[in-house]
């Protein structure tokens, strides 16, 4: 068993005095592990991490939620930061990595002409729903997915469907949203073409912008994308795509470059810094100038770190063909958890994009066997739960070990099942669900 007393006592103190004890709720440690998990690390590199205790561990988890795509602390990037601090990170005057980071993500996007940066998903996204409504001049918007804590998009658990129970995001609670902002928010479901036409003919004078991620957990039907791209045309809305995370997996660039389809605007973040804080809004020119009629300005968007570090990661990105060792890392992944339910008999199901992999139990214990699997993979020195987010630092050998941990606990956890014991072997409280994605 693994000691985490140091984290633990540490997350303690952190409760008192941060809401939430953290600032991201998938970091929180009762998501993976109540009354266990490290919660702190003292260094990362590579995958490895270090915590409060000296524990190492191999992180085959949510990698940095994301971030981190080329790995933790990764040299190239870190060296071209460690210049930029040496040479100032901020000043009166304007860093000039700004202008080269736009000129390179529209000379990766070629239907994009402009483009403006922030530091935070988030808040990217924030921004673009801004210029759209100010080049439209509307104030709908139709969505689908997770886009973020801002007003604009948490208003949507304001609307009163019955369906739903006044939840189209269920998790997601609306407390401190203006309640003025009810329906502006119109949801549809990934490959559901027949409910957008249906917000288009309900809203369409005063639809502003169609906002999505072009794919996530699924791939899109034959003709779902283009029928999306039709809508948008036929209402003169804007079509935004949400890249923040799925951006610069298998390609270098949006993964709607993949599917060939072209939107009006896409936000970037996560993976663009691997890890420095930097995110981008990309679009045609005409709607991007609409920024001008608004009033979408940041001290801290200024800041050199970000671009720099945004511009070293696309070198390296480019350079060694990440994108392709992150697919073929996460199919290797995805089969090992095909593995290792074969050979014990243990029941899951798998989905996603395979740098983006997804592992899922059945049964009515699943959040226990959830819970489980954290557990003991830990003890195995394995940061492990059900999502995989694939980093170029993950070698061979590192899945090798991964696969022979997941197999010897796949078969605790299919024993556990076989006699009902599966919550009786966890040493703490199950883990929390996180809240649903309309997808």
């Amino acid at each position: 068993m693994v000691n985490t007393t140091k984290g633990q006592a540490l997350y303690t103190r952190a409760r008192a005095v941060i809401p939430g004890g953290t600032q991201l709720l998938s970091k929180r440690p009762e998501m993976f592990l109540p009354g266990a998990w490290p919660g702190y690390y003292a260094s990362a590199k590579g995958i490895t991490i270090t915590d409060l205790d000296d524990n190492t561990f191999k992180d085959f988890s949510i990698g940095g939620v994301g971030a981190t795509i080329l790995g933790y602390a990764d040299p190239d990037v870190d060296a071209a930061v460690k210049a930029a601090i040496d040479g100032g990170t901020m000043s009166t005057l304007n860093p000039p990595e700004e202008v080269m980071l736009a000129e390179r993500m529209i000379e990766l996007h070629p239907w994009a002409d402009m483009a403006r940066f922030s530091r935070a998903g988030g808040e990217a996204m924030a921004v673009a729903v801004r210029i759209a409504r100010a080049f439209t001049g509307r104030a709908t918007l139709a969505f689908c997915g997770y886009h973020g804590w801002h007003d604009w998009y948490l208003s949507a658990n304001l609307a009163e469907d019955g369906t739903l129970d006044g939840h189209l995001l269920p998790g997601l609670d609306p407390k401190g949203v203006p309640p003025g902002l009810k329906g502006l928010m119109q949801p549809f479901h990934y490959n559901n073409l027949g409910e957008l036409r249906q917000i288009a003919s309900a809203h369409g004078p005063d639809l502003a912008a169609i906002v999505m991620e072009p794919v996530r957990s699924s791939e899109p039907d034959p003709g779902f994308l283009a029928g999306v791209r039709e809508i948008a045309d036929q209402t003169g809305a804007i079509l935004l795509f949400d890249e923040v995370t799925a951006g610069f997996r298998i390609n270098t660039g949006g993964i709607h470059l993949a599917l060939d389809i072209a939107p009006d605007m896409a936000v970037f973040a996560k993976a663009l810094g691997n890890g420095y804080p930097i995110s981008a809004i990309i679009g045609r020119g005409d709607i991007m100038q609409a920024a001008q009629e608004s009033f979408i300005s940041s001290t801290m968007w200024t800041e050199r770190v970000g671009p720099v570090a945004a511009l070293a990661m696309l070198d390296k990105h480019e350079r060694e063909d990440v994108p392709a060792r992150l697919v073929k890392t996460g199919q290797a992944v995805k089969q090992v958890w095909r593995d290792a339910a074969a050979h014990t008999g243990l029941e899951v199901h798998i989905r996603g994009l395979d740098p983006l992999a997804h592992l899922g139990f059945h049964g009515d214990d699943a959040d226990a066997q959830r819970t489980l699997f954290a557990q003991e993979m830990l003890d195995r020195g394995f940061l492990a739960g059900t999502a995989f987010y694939a980093m170029a630092a993950h070698t061979d050998s590192d899945i090798a070990d991964y696969g022979d941990a997941c197999r010897e606990v796949f078969g605790l956890i299919a024993s556990a099942q076989a006699t009902g014991s599966v919550e009786n072997r966890l040493r703490g409280p199950i883990a929390h669900s996180g809240f649903k994605r309309l997808t």
